[in-house]
């Protein structure tokens, strides 16, 4: 082979290197995806520009919902829900449940289709992948109670009234549900809400992006809280029914029910035992319609609350008497003369008759519920007052539409907003009072190491305005911010995507058996018989702790911080 020839010329220096040009397809795409971005921005900016009011009063609504919903959960480290510690524990298990370290697995399966209670874990575990467990956990329990205004502005949008009058969501945000912990029952309302506003949007103008959406709703809705499932298929159904008159359809909804349905029907077939439910005879009691005012807002012994709920029940009615008196004026006002209206008007006229029928016949089932179930179904406790907050929040959509006036659109946004603020301040003074409660719990866990075997016993529930006990399950805390093991949990019950394993699989590591009510009975603790197990021992109780240990001398006392008393066993890690 020759040497080869050198070139005529040096060559040349190399330049910046150039991006290869985009293939058309890829270019066809990218240009797809801006338009689709850039699309709802553009509507939104033109519709803005359009109606200024209305864009003004949107931002008041949305800054109202996330004043009323995160304010209260932002000054507070542990908010006093009383079931919340075990949403956060549950959370993180799902988080850390292939961790070893976190001890998850050995103790705990997860059923997220038998016990598909699953939304607001699978969020709080996506977020615990960028935030603390703590504020993760706060996060999606937000999330679950901003389904409420979001849920019924859909249905106030389906029902051609204003989206805008989805702010009297925020009235029920803080009622007892919510302190309680029912988070998954306060999110499956506003996506039950959603789903019967996505079913007449549909029925109204049928299209695949709404068929989406409204498969997708129900999704949500069966993993959000499967015993409200049924009852939004009826709604859809029903609602398909009564608004057939003026829309002549009934397939649209087929297609977005199939994939929940056979979600449900699965359910069905694995359920745990526990979900079966157990039988009982229901029967009206009109007695309870006295109760009402105590099931939606006596959470807190602070005066406060039961003012607070005074005064937003004040600027409601006064929004309704304005919503009311414009409807009025609106009716008027319109033309009298039949042959001016074409048939598209006669139709829509029709489908908001119509459509107005369907959340006050879900407010009237719900009511019924109310009035006929008992107050506990098998483990279920608390069963009908429930279905109260269900109904009231429903029949909202009996809600008149916001006055065409400026002069009184305005006012009613405001009073509506108002309405939710002087609740929503309720919760953020008590809530803020109960951080101040926990202090001592803070600083004592510190001294808690990680995934520990930890038995919990809360003797004393003093120390919060709560009228329910905050303190019952917060020792939960340290597993959702630890891992490890705890002498009571929710998984015993089997009624949570987390569940125990059973005690004689190989590699089990679970706890022992507790008697029912264990949580609530301390009393009944005797460390021979209890203790075995665990190696850190958490105590609230004013008075003192160390004869409760006095008959297993291996338990020595690591510290004590307010109200809380904390132990080992010696050679513990």
């Amino acid at each position: 082979m020759g040497t080869p020839s050198l070139p005529a010329e040096p060559p040349a220096a190399p330049g910046p290197a150039r991006r290869a040009p985009l293939s058309g397809r890829l270019r066809r795409a990218a240009g797809a995806a801006g338009r689709a971005l850039s699309s709802p921005v553009r509507r939104a900016a033109g519709a803005a520009r359009r109606a200024p009011l209305s864009a003004a009063l949107a931002l008041v609504v949305i800054a109202a919902s996330v004043h009323v919903i995160a304010v209260p959960l932002a000054v507070v480290r542990y908010p006093p829900m009383t079931d919340l510690p075990f949403h956060a524990a549950q959370t993180a298990a799902l988080r850390h449940y292939l961790d070893p370290a976190w001890h998850f697995r050995e103790q705990f399966m997860l059923q997220p289709l038998a016990v598909p209670y699953m939304s607001m874990y699978a969020l709080g575990a996506l977020l615990m992948l960028v935030l603390p467990p703590v504020a993760a956990v706060k996060v999606a329990a937000a999330a679950m109670l901003a389904l409420l205004p979001a849920g019924l502005a859909v249905l106030f949008h389906g029902l051609k009234r204003s989206p805008l009058l989805g702010v009297l969501g925020l009235v029920v945000v803080w009622c007892n549900l919510t302190h309680w912990g029912f988070l998954n029952h306060m999110g499956a309302l506003g996506l039950f809400a959603m789903v019967v506003g996505l079913t007449l949007l549909l029925l109204d103008r049928p299209s695949r992006g709404r068929q989406i959406a409204l498969a997708l709703a129900l999704v949500a809705l069966f993993f959000t809280h499967v015993f409200r499932f049924p009852f939004a298929v009826a709604a859809v159904v029903g609602a398909a029914i009564v608004v057939f008159p003026a829309t002549r359809r009934l397939r649209p909804i087929a297609l977005p029910l199939a994939p929940s349905l056979a979600l449900f029907a699965v359910w069905l077939a694995v359920r745990t035992d526990t979900l079966h439910g157990a039988p009982f005879a229901p029967a009206l009691h009109w007695e309870r319609l006295g109760e009402v005012p105590s099931l939606l807002f006596t959470s807190f012994t602070d005066p406060a609350e039961a003012a607070a709920a005074r005064r937003a029940a004040r600027l409601v009615l006064a929004a309704l008497l304005v919503c009311a008196g414009g409807a009025a004026a609106q009716l008027a006002v319109a033309s009298p003369d039949p042959a001016s209206s074409t048939a598209a008007d006669a139709r829509r006229r029709a489908f908001a008759r119509l459509a107005a029928l369907v959340p006050v016949a879900c407010a009237a089932v719900f009511l019924g519920l109310f009035l006929s179930l008992p107050l506990q179904i098998g483990l279920w406790w608390y069963v009908y007052p429930r279905e109260i907050v269900a109904a009231l929040f429903l029949a909202l959509g009996a809600f008149p539409d916001l006055p065409r006036s400026p002069w009184l659109k305005a006012p009613a946004v405001l009073a509506l907003s108002a309405a939710a603020i002087s609740l929503g301040a309720v919760a953020r003074d008590n809530y803020r009072r109960f951080d101040h409660s926990t202090r001592d719990f803070d600083a004592i866990i510190a001294r808690i190491p990680r995934a520990p075997r930890l038995l919990y016993l809360v003797f004393d529930h003093g120390g919060s305005t709560r009228s329910t006990t905050p303190f019952i399950h917060l020792p939960a805390w340290v597993q959702a911010t630890r891992g490890g093991w705890l002498s009571f949990h929710f998984a015993v019950w089997d009624a949570s995507p987390v569940a125990y394993r059973p005690r004689t699989e190989p590699g089990a590591v679970v706890p022992p058996p507790t008697p029912l009510r264990w949580e609530w009975t301390p009393e009944k603790f005797d460390v021979r018989r209890h203790g075995a197990f665990f190696d850190w021992f958490l105590v609230r109780r004013r008075s003192g702790a160390d004869h409760l240990f006095a008959r297993d001398p291996s338990i020595v006392p690591v510290d004590h911080v307010g109200d809380w008393w904390l132990y080992r066993r010696s050679g513990a890690p």
